[in-house]
């Protein structure tokens, strides 16, 4: 069921509404007037009747949206046109009273209602159309984007889990104790990656998962990792999908600091400004190697911050001579 109430719904209405009006001043007519008072005048009666419609049809989504297509897109017409006849009647009775002239005498009354009854039943079964077919549009695209951004959540490289398994084996003999504690770091990593996409994190939670996993990480790197955090300015509560920047920190690192045999400095910076929130990361580019390395990881990301964010978001590659830098734009705005 088409959201009548929403701002491009209303926008395509007034505009249909619009038309209609310009259709009927331009019709030939029995006591012809000067063309742009009666555009005014019809231009504010058709409006009016097209942002009624919309509210009826607002109000009554919930209980249409139980029906099933067919039977919501009858009533849906039906309310649209017995709407319009009882407006127009109204409108009609109060010109005539105040006599102002704007309509017709009262011995055109019925004419006129029926008029505008069988205008309204026309272009309404036209809109209604035309809005019941692109909101399916809508649903069939945004369940084919959900699919592949699931399908991307569930590609999201696992080698990680398999190095931090490796890991904890050559701990558990030495160090006992910083095997179990990889191993609950680990768990919350298990439990975020395997969580539903669709049940939002917030950004802090993100960046205590990036912490457990640069402690697994360390562990495995030993001093050759070098972390700089710089993220007191990120607001925490930021609604944010599961895993969408632990993927950044993994590229960083397997791609940037691991084939350095010095290893290197991965820094996370956060900024806000303009109602937006910047997170950059930078690692070190090893001699020789290719940024298009990091491609998969990143077009991963990006398609879920498209999904998720939409044209506000972004993901920018700034690729410099020895460093690569990714900086992650969103909305302070929850929500898409």
């Amino acid at each position: 069921m088409p959201t009548f109430c929403s701002t491009p719904t209303l926008f395509v209405l007034m505009i249909i509404g619009e038309l209609v009006a310009l259709v009927i001043v331009l019709a030939p007519q029995d006591s012809p007037r000067e063309w742009l008072p009666r555009l005014a005048t019809t231009s504010v009666y058709v409006q009016w009747l097209v942002l009624l419609d919309a509210v009826v049809l607002c109000s009554l989504r919930e209980p249409l949206q139980r029906l099933l297509t067919a039977i919501g897109f009858v009533v849906a017409w039906s309310m649209a046109v017995v709407t319009t006849t009882l407006a127009s009647w109204v409108v009609c009775r109060i010109d005539q009273s105040l006599a102002l002239n704007l309509t017709v005498p009262v011995s055109e009354t019925a004419r006129f209602v029926f008029a505008n009854a069988a205008i309204s039943a026309l272009i309404a079964a036209a809109t209604l159309r035309y809005l019941f077919v692109l909101e399916q549009w809508r649903e069939r695209v945004q369940a084919a984007a959900k699919a592949q951004v699931e399908a991307l959540q569930a590609r999201i490289r696992p080698h990680f889990l398999f190095n931090s398994m490796n890991t904890i084996a050559g701990l558990i003999r030495s160090r006992p104790e910083a095997a179990e504690r990889t191993v609950e770091d680990l768990a919350e990593l298990f439990r975020a990656a395997l969580g539903p996409d669709s049940r939002p994190a917030t950004l802090g939670e993100e960046l205590d998962l990036i912490d457990r996993y640069l402690d697994i990480e360390r562990l495995r790197l030993g001093e050759r990792l070098r972390v700089e955090l710089d993220v007191g300015a990120l607001p925490r509560d930021l609604p944010l999908p599961r895993l969408l920047l632990q993927p950044l920190v993994e590229n960083a690192i397997y791609h940037g600091i691991q084939p350095l045999p010095a290893g290197g400095t991965l820094s996370i910076r956060g900024e806000r400004h303009a109602g937006m929130v910047d997170i950059v990361f930078t690692n070190p580019l090893p001699t020789g190697a290719s940024a298009s390395r990091n491609g998969i990881a990143l077009a991963n990301v990006r398609a879920r911050i498209g999904y998720h964010f939409g044209s506000r978001a972004e993901l920018r590659v700034e690729p410099q001579a020895d460093c690569f830098v990714v900086r992650v734009r969103l909305p302070e705005e929850a929500g898409r």
